[in-house]
């Protein structure tokens, strides 16, 4: 019981999905909206969501960005590139028996790996089995000839990044991705911090298309009381 309870907490909600009429819901759809136009010319096709600390929403945010991508008609997958704490095995119900791990390591195919996830248009690599050496996994050669896969076969591909603060994952990745989304949240991010995280991408050359706040009180003027609440 206590088992289930842990990985209902782990658990992402995929609020685009279950109430698509919702304030927040229609915010997901304005992100994507808004990523689309940074990039006019059409040539964005990889997108990073990291944040700069653990707690602040990215994973969420990677998960119901995908999902909005696929109802807008794209073929999209969910890479969760977090292989040292991932989640989003729990989000979409899927087994993590093998994931990206596996495939920088050539130890599956990519066919063997990609699940389905119950959403039409989009498909999810999982992260594997954790690896030791994640950050080397994801500068290695394999890493940019499954990108370049992935092009060919998907509309879109959004990547679920570690904590940049954490570890240089976010920083490697977003070098190779066409852009990177970060995310923050109202009065917790700690504002060093996230300066601090950004430095860093921009320091990777990382293409920041912007900034997602989330847990963000509206006023009482408005009918919606909160933006959204989600713990990473």
């Amino acid at each position: 019981m206590a088992k289930k309870k842990i990985l209902q907490q782990v658990a992402r909600k995929l609020i685009i999905r279950s109430n698509p009429k919702s304030f927040v819901s229609e915010q997901y759809r304005t992100l994507r909206t808004n990523i689309n136009f940074s990039m006019p010319k059409g040539e964005l096709q990889t997108v990073l969501v990291t944040s700069a600390s653990p707690g602040e929403g990215k994973s969420t945010t990677a998960s119901n960005l995908a999902v909005a991508y696929a109802q807008e008609g794209k073929s999209v997958v969910l890479v969760d590139a977090d292989m040292r704490k991932p989640t989003s095995h729990y989000t979409f119900h899927v087994t993590n028996t093998l994931g990206l791990s596996n495939l920088l390591t050539r130890q599956s195919t990519l066919d063997e790996t990609v699940k389905e996830t119950g959403i039409e248009g989009l498909q999810i690599i999982t992260s594997g089995p954790i690896p030791p050496n994640p950050a080397e996994l994801l500068t290695s050669i394999q890493m940019d000839v499954l990108i370049q896969e992935l092009k060919k076969d998907y509309d879109m591909i959004v990547f679920d990044a570690p904590p940049t603060l954490s570890v240089t994952d976010a920083q490697v990745l977003s070098n190779k991705c066409d852009g990177t989304i970060f995310v923050v949240s109202s009065k917790e991010t700690n504002k060093d911090n996230a300066l601090k995280a950004k430095e860093l991408l921009i320091s990777a050359k990382a293409h920041i298309l912007g900034v997602v706040i989330n847990n963000f009180e509206l006023s009482k003027e408005h009918n919606y009381y909160q933006y959204y609440g989600t713990q990473e």
